[in-house]
């Protein structure tokens, strides 16, 4: 299925180490355990492990094997997993992130209002860029801005191609989201702060003004005019907006 799967157990036991130290026995969630080799990590660090696989040869794999008896085993799609059900009490996050559902997976755990206090996830080393990326650098996007307004982002270390079978061609890095007490930045309504954000990257060739107008349907005229009441450049472009600067433009903007 495409999969690489992870088989230095050093990075295994620094990824565990890093969800659980502040915490021993948290309930963790792995999303995508592969042959097991995080899994039996965490459980050594005596994390309360569910750990979920789409692959029904894996989890049968991973089943068989006795290291991994004190995991609860579930063989599910992590893009349809009932995750309101498991939030019922604290948990934790931590897997090896396919790069086609490591976007839409971590921006609706970040969403969810029992969401996981911590995720420690492995994805490749340019996903991880934009997780933390910083306004006018290329990779600063309605991604970068929607998890660093919820969650205090940091790199960790990144992991070179051989740590996986098979080897891919890209590294990876490791990357903690701890949920902040409070957002980055206050705003009036967060629905609408992130969906201004989503619009001002719809278009990332046109100013910020035209991609508003676009991708919101409000008059140009009505955004150069917010823009100018904040003291910023009409022609600018949405990549150069800090998270304060999106919040201030998104009270302002005409619904």
């Amino acid at each position: 299925m495409g999969q690489n799967f992870l088989v230095d157990s050093g990075v295994a036991a620094r990824i565990a180490q890093l969800v659980t130290a502040d915490r021993p026995g948290a309930r963790v969630l792995e999303i995508g355990p592969g042959t097991g080799r995080l899994t039996q990590a965490l459980l050594e660090a005596r994390a309360g492990v569910t750990a979920i696989d789409i692959d029904p040869d894996m989890v049968r794999i991973l089943q068989a094997q006795d290291a991994l008896r004190g995991a609860h085993i579930v063989q599910t799609d992590a893009l349809t997993f009932d995750y309101d059900t498991f939030a019922a009490q604290p948990w934790r996050m931590a897997g090896n992130l396919p790069y086609n559902i490591a976007t839409p997976l971590i921006m609706r755990l970040i969403s969810m209002k029992a969401g996981p206090e911590m995720l420690v996830v492995m994805v490749q080393k340019e996903v991880a860029q934009r997780f933390t990326a910083r306004p006018g650098t290329p990779a600063y996007g309605s991604l970068s801005v929607a998890l660093q307004y919820a969650m205090d982002v940091e790199t960790l270390f990144n992991v070179k191609a051989a740590a996986f079978y098979p080897r891919p061609k890209i590294d990876s890095s490791v990357v903690r989201l701890t949920r902040r007490s409070t957002p980055a930045v206050w705003v009036a309504d967060e629905e609408r702060f992130l969906q201004v954000v989503r619009a001002a990257f719809a278009y990332r060739r046109k100013t910020l003004a035209n991609s508003l107008a676009l991708a919101l349907g409000v008059e140009r005229g009505a955004v150069t005019q917010a823009l100018q009441h904040l003291g910023l450049d009409t022609e600018i472009r949405g990549e150069q907006l800090s998270i304060a600067d999106f919040a201030r433009l998104a009270d302002r903007l005409p619904a």
